[in-house]
């Protein structure tokens, strides 16, 4: 039979346009290289037979520790957003996600950025842990770890004793605090890394859609506001209230009483207490920050994805708390 229609052509095949060209962070390469460099310097630094950084295998670990996760992170590439917005400076970043949280987090969906929020962050917990050891004295905040410990009981008297004279000595060294301070930074990177993987299987669990370095992003920056707040008072109060007054343990975190802790004993109901901690208008703000961040800094998060992500892991790290108050009730007294 002959072709009825012989001038007829079959319409193109739909053209698929390509995915935009995604870069790697690679400037995070060299300096994780950098890190585990002085990370291995400082740890030789610190060998027993040189000691000249007391501390130092601690400190140089953590900073070899920073330098593999920084290497690991420039293999993740950067996300693509269609039509982004001009980037945000840091500076207004910064500023903004006191005043414009929702507009910063939209920007970071584009052009997620964190090392500025992350090291202030690191920084001021730094200083506060600092500040609140001088405060209260190394010996003090020592011997009451120890004698809480003591109170353990499958803690071996012997490892008490060994905590008790080898951490007021390494306390009062100048390098040791330096560690600790540098310590404090390192664990905040990997702080915020481990709850935004957490935050980004809970968004697709929710059936959203997020890239990981807008996850990070997004909890590097709902931490800071609250962190700032928090600490600013801490401080205040560190000075105006008696050291004898202030909790060698709990206060190392924070002095700012704005929950319902303030209506329970942590030393007669322990797991109540961090219970009555999570009620409160700074826990509160974070949780609705978190909230916000998610659903403005992903591809495709719904509101209700967004709070539900937040208020699951807000129930998960609040049986996390409740379980090592019932498992070490002493520390809290």
């Amino acid at each position: 039979m002959s072709d009825p229609n012989p001038e007829f052509q079959p319409p193109p095949p739909p053209a698929i346009e390509a995915e935009p060209a995604r870069p790697r962070p690679m400037n995070l390469m060299w300096a994780g290289i950098a890190l585990i460099v002085i990370g291995i310097i400082i740890v030789a630094l610190g060998i027993p037979g040189i000691a000249l950084i007391i501390g130092g295998i601690g400190t140089g670990a953590a900073v070899c520790a920073l330098g593999v996760l920084l290497f690991a992170f420039s293999f993740i590439r950067l996300p693509a957003v269609k039509d982004p917005p001009p980037r945000m400076s840091t500076a207004a970043t910064l500023t903004g996600i006191f005043f414009e949280p929702t507009s910063v987090f939209r920007n970071l969906r584009a052009h997620p950025q964190w090392i500025a929020a992350i090291l202030i962050i690191g920084i001021v917990n730094a200083a506060y842990i600092t500040a609140f050891t001088h405060r209260l004295t190394p010996e003090r905040i020592v011997n009451f770890t120890a004698d809480k410990m003591a109170e353990t009981p499958f803690i071996p008297p012997e490892a008490v004793e060994r905590a008790r004279t080898q951490g007021t000595e390494q306390a009062k060294s100048a390098t040791f605090q330096a560690g600790t301070a540098v310590k404090a930074i390192v664990g905040h990177f990997f702080g915020v890394g481990f709850f935004a993987a957490l935050c980004l299987l809970g968004v697709m669990a929710f059936g959203g859609r997020m890239h990981y370095w807008q996850t990070y992003a997004v909890c590097a920056y709902v931490t800071l506001p609250v962190t700032l707040i928090q600490k600013v008072i801490s401080f205040i109060i560190l000075y105006l209230k008696s050291p004898d007054d202030i909790h060698p343990l709990i206060g190392q975190e924070s002095l700012v009483y704005d929950n319902f802790g303030l209506l329970i004993s942590s030393k007669d109901h322990p797991v109540l207490y961090v219970v009555a901690t999570t009620i409160g208008v700074l826990s509160l703000y974070r949780l609705w920050l978190t909230a916000t961040g998610l659903r403005e800094g992903g591809y495709k998060v719904s509101s209700s994805a967004a709070w539900g992500v937040t208020i699951t892991l807000f129930v998960l790290f609040l049986l996390f708390g409740m379980a090592i108050a019932a498992i070490f009730p002493s520390f809290l007294g």
